[in-house]
């Protein structure tokens, strides 16, 4: 296990476990996570190589549960929303109190350390965004239930809302894994190889090139001569030219943003 230095120190609603398997360790890129279920965490995450990250020391996860936050004897976290409708929403002083205690000892400056709130009406998730979530020092992500959060905890605390897209879970927990997934990866030292992420779809603004390999031959189908001809130019051009098409395809938007940006900086 790589050592940095000594281990974190940070304030908890509970006792933690003087020993764990994941020990946070002080300057690490973390995460904490806000969930009335956090044994659904670390969950996908951690397997392969986010697991292997995380057990290593280069990135550290924090569930903090929300329950023991609630009030009243039945520790309730809820109540029906002002103006009547169908639902429950999750009480602003219920969040205060547990968003309070995980900023606790971290950066108040939002663009290092962001506090973010998995829903559908946030910004689409995408690559430039889990960019810059990896070059904070960590983030604080809120996972919400029910009809949602009362909208003055999103103001109070500044919270940026993030959608994985135009559809509705049941809670942020799936969506929280997803968005740390795509961010934990571009941690250096995570994937090992910093070319794999460099190549990957969205990373020049298009979608990855077909990938291939052994067999040559597979039920009649063939590697494409190109990617066996050692010429490392015509290989770039093709998988350049596969990308392009693929994206005018399937993403005609993205194909678009990127036309705009090319016409933009011929022009410059």
């Amino acid at each position: 296990m790589k050592s940095h230095g000594k281990i974190a120190v940070s304030a908890s609603f509970k006792p933690r476990e003087l020993m764990t398997d994941t020990p946070r360790y002080a300057g690490v890129w973390t995460a904490k996570i806000i969930t009335l279920f956090p044994t659904a965490f670390p969950g996908v995450l951690g397997e392969s190589l986010t697991g292997r990250a995380l057990k290593d020391g280069l990135w550290a996860l924090e569930p903090i549960d929300l329950r023991p936050f609630g009030e009243g004897k039945h520790r309730n976290v809820d109540d029906t929303p002002a103006g009547g409708g169908a639902g429950m929403v999750l009480r602003a002083d219920v969040l205060g109190k547990a968003i309070d205690t995980a900023q606790s000892g971290v950066s108040s400056d939002r663009a290092n350390w962001p506090i973010l709130y998995m829903s559908p009406r946030g910004k689409p998730l995408d690559q430039a965004m889990a960019r810059r979530f990896a070059a904070c020092d960590g983030l604080t992500i809120l996972c919400g239930r029910f009809e949602g959060v009362d909208e003055r905890v999103l103001d109070e605390y500044e919270i940026e809302e993030v959608s994985l897209g135009d559809f509705v879970l049941t809670g942020g927990e799936i969506a929280a894994q997803a968005l740390l997934d795509t961010t934990v990866r571009l941690l250096p030292g995570v994937l090992g190889n910093e070319a794999s992420t460099e190549e990957e779809s969205f990373s020049a603004g298009l979608l990855e090139h077909p990938q291939y390999t052994r067999p040559a031959n597979w039920r009649g189908r063939s590697i494409p001569d190109v990617l066996t001809s050692g010429h490392h130019g015509r290989i770039a051009t093709w998988r350049r030219d596969m990308s392009e098409q693929l994206t005018r395809e399937r993403r005609p938007d993205l194909w678009e943003s990127l036309r705009r940006k090319r016409d933009e900086d011929g022009a410059d």
